[in-house]
């Protein structure tokens, strides 16, 4: 087992991305609140699989073509960044609507599959996501790695991604925090929107 101790590393890097805010938490703790916890949660596992396919994508190296083809990566970043952009409008604009109607940044969103693929895309949606899965192999995945480690990477990454935001629905699912939430509706439908359009922007203007 010692010859699998590289994971620890390679674990915590994982988790210290996937903790510091970004678009993935503020849909998480979104649906959380304004929705239901079945639907965070299949927003959550969608997370996870979008964690997943980027350790997958970077075990094959395709992150060094995205970062060696500059054309290839400007179309994802372009794509993402626009669809962050939509997210931010449809939280923007649900913002006035009541409780009862919730927030449907997602139209229809009354599915858990389509919860789940809107949590898979807004991971994807950042093509430099896979540049830090692609570090993180860099720097800790030995030159000789053990027999199935890339399938032990692509499971960690699903139970840390998907792990933590479960532990984000837990907390913002209970009474008092949908009580908070019906008493500030607007101000934090308009403020997630607002920092998710942030983050749509600057993924469009990065270098």
């Amino acid at each position: 087992m010692n010859e699998y101790t590289f994971l620890l590393p390679i674990g915590l890097f994982l988790l210290l991305g996937v903790m510091s805010p970004g678009p993935s938490f503020v849909l998480v703790a979104h649906t959380a609140v304004a929705k239901s916890k079945i639907e965070a949660v299949a927003v959550s596992l969608g997370m996870g699989v979008g964690a997943t396919i980027f350790a997958i994508v970077a075990s094959l190296g395709l992150f060094i073509v995205l970062d060696t083809i500059p054309w290839l990566y400007l179309v994802l970043k372009i794509g993402g960044g626009v669809y962050l952009l939509f997210l931010a409008f449809k939280m923007w604009k649900s913002a006035h609507l009541p409780m009862s109607k919730s927030t449907r940044y997602a139209e229809n969103s009354g599915s858990t599959v389509k919860m789940f693929l809107l949590g898979l895309f807004t991971q994807l949606s950042n093509p430099k996501t896979a540049i830090v899965f692609g570090s993180a192999l860099a720097a800790f995945l030995p030159k000789a790695a053990p027999e199935y480690s890339y399938y032990l990477i692509s499971l960690l990454a699903f139970l840390i991604d998907s792990g933590w935001y479960i532990l984000v629905v837990a907390l913002f699912s209970t009474q008092r925090m949908q009580e908070a939430y019906a008493r500030s509706k607007r101000t934090i439908c308009r403020g997630a929107g607002v920092f998710m359009g942030m983050i749509g922007i600057k993924l469009l203007t990065a270098e």
